[in-house]
């Protein structure tokens, strides 16, 4: 009787942190869709519709998964944010979720569970990939379930996860390519630091064959296409968050700076519990893709992806650390509070648009401002289009200096009457040229005629852009300059091309 009855209490207790956990998964989806179309569309979502409705394998600067799942979203509901953003705010919850689902695999019971789920929530990186669509919103999903499904694999001695775990790593690298240098790297660390059974395992060698399988379309288009990606990275590289200098301190603001202690809790306790021995892989694997981005000048956030891992087993000695006294079990619940609420802060459009310049949110997610004024910037657009006489329209073509503004008139354009516009900038240069009867251009993203030249020359000014709430993102204050091409557009197009 009384083992039915401890048996009956540990399944209650099971069940009572399921449902906190999908509580808390439920709560974070929430507060994603009822901001999704607080702004508008981000720069990349308007580029990511465009780029779906040109289907291939690849992309210059990422894999198809991600425009085709936008192309498809955006279809079924045209004009709104709101459906092309829920694959995104589910993709957040799912994470969440599998925080949890880590903790429990690692030991962790109800508490430590609510804990992992609880943090992840409240992360500043997920509520901001969970607001809008970027390829790292899936990458986040696909090296989570990837590493959870390791983490049970290591704890359990159950080789066969590893071959989901490599179709993971083959469909997310379809979504973006980090996936897959997490996977390598993984790899790398089990063979250096064990345990090295995995790698007897036929199951192993099968999970590699899938991922290697799956993710080959790309690599073949990339093959053919001259490698792009690696020139769009290394034009990219360490453009935001400081750079190689800011690279360790922006760490400590991705989940959020009084949150650091569970993630450092998680890198740490595989070394000081035997229990935890398989899982220093994680950490080993944390550190040398925080020693490759930092000497390849990557972007702070490439490390996003981990932390949910990481939050999962470091809120075993978390939960652990609450149980001590009372006070340690308020400290942690107001630190996940308070760092909820600043995250969400953050990360959500929830200033007025006229109070985003100059403010805390800018300063730390940009992102936020390229979200607001594209009706406006088509409006601008339009209105300069109407100054060309109705005549020379037809010899006339639009170009943008880069996709977010090609993107955003091929999608609010055709409301205004405007044409397709052309650009040069990434995938928009694979797409289309402009006609060399074309003798005219409205060209558009340039600083004055001077920026324009020598591509586009006798420029005269038609128009301004003024998103009317004089917030200084990229196209604020741009003016709208109809020139003539210096050149026939066959003859221009290799100039004008450019992959950052």
């Amino acid at each position: 009787m009384a083992t039915t009855s401890k048996l009956s209490s540990t399944i209650a207790a099971e069940r009572s942190g399921a449902r906190a956990v999908v509580a808390i998964a439920a709560l974070q989806l929430a507060a994603l869709l009822a901001t999704a179309t607080r702004y508008g569309f981000h720069r990349d979502e308007m580029y990511f519709v465009v780029a779906g409705s040109h289907p291939a394998a690849g992309y210059p600067d990422q894999p198809p998964l991600v425009p085709l799942l936008t192309h498809a979203m955006y279809t079924l509901d045209p004009g709104t944010p709101f459906l092309v953003r829920l694959p995104s705010a589910l993709v957040a919850a799912a994470t969440t979720v599998l925080a949890a689902l880590v903790a429990r695999e690692v030991g962790g019971g109800r508490r430590a569970q609510v804990i992992a789920a609880a943090c992840t929530a409240a992360s500043g990186f997920a509520l901001a990939v969970g607001h809008f669509v970027t390829t790292t919103t899936f990458d986040l999903l696909s090296t989570t379930v990837f590493l959870w499904l390791v983490v049970r694999a290591l704890m359990r001695r159950e080789a066969w996860l590893l071959l989901p775990a490599g179709v993971v790593v083959g469909v997310g690298f379809e979504a973006k390519p980090q996936v897959g240098i997490v996977a390598v790297v993984a790899a790398a660390a089990l063979l250096a630091a064990g345990p090295r059974w995995p790698f007897r395992s036929a199951w192993t060698a099968a999970g590699a064959v899938a991922a290697v399988v799956l993710g080959a379309p790309y690599l073949v288009w990339q093959q053919r296409h001259g490698w792009p990606q690696v020139t769009v990275a290394g034009n990219i590289g360490g453009s935001a968050e400081g750079g190689r200098v800011g690279f360790v301190p922006f760490q400590l603001l991705l989940v959020s700076p009084v949150l650091v202690p569970v993630w450092i809790a998680g890198l740490l306790v595989p070394f000081r519990r035997e229990a935890l021995r398989p899982l220093r892989v994680v950490t080993l694997t944390y550190v040398a893709l925080g020693v490759l981005y930092i000497a390849g000048n990557g972007k702070a956030y490439y490390l996003a992806s981990l932390y949910p891992v990481l939050l999962g087993i470091g809120a075993v000695p978390a939960a652990a650390w609450t149980l001590r006294t009372r006070r340690h079990a308020q400290a942690l619940t107001a630190a996940i509070v308070v760092s909820a609420v600043v995250s969400a802060f953050i990360a959500l459009p929830l200033l007025p648009e006229r109070s985003l310049q100059g403010s805390l949110v800018m300063a730390i997610n940009p992102d936020q401002g390229e979200t607001v004024g594209w009706s406006r910037f088509v409006d601008a657009v339009a209105a300069a289009w109407r100054r060309i006489p109705a005549g020379a329209r037809a010899r006339t073509a639009i170009f943008t200096e880069n996709y977010g503004e090609a993107g955003a008139i091929d999608l609010l354009g055709p409301s205004r009457s405007l044409p397709r516009a052309y650009s040069g900038h990434n995938g928009f240069g694979e797409w289309a040229i402009p006609p060399d009867r074309d003798t005219r251009a409205l060209v558009v993203g340039f600083g004055g005629p001077a920026d324009a030249a020598p591509s586009f020359a006798g420029c005269r000014p038609v128009g301004r852009v003024n998103d009317g709430v004089d917030l200084h993102n990229d196209e604020q204050g741009l003016p709208l300059l109809l020139c003539r091409p210096s050149a026939p557009w066959s003859a221009l197009w290799p100039r004008l091309r450019h992959y950052d």
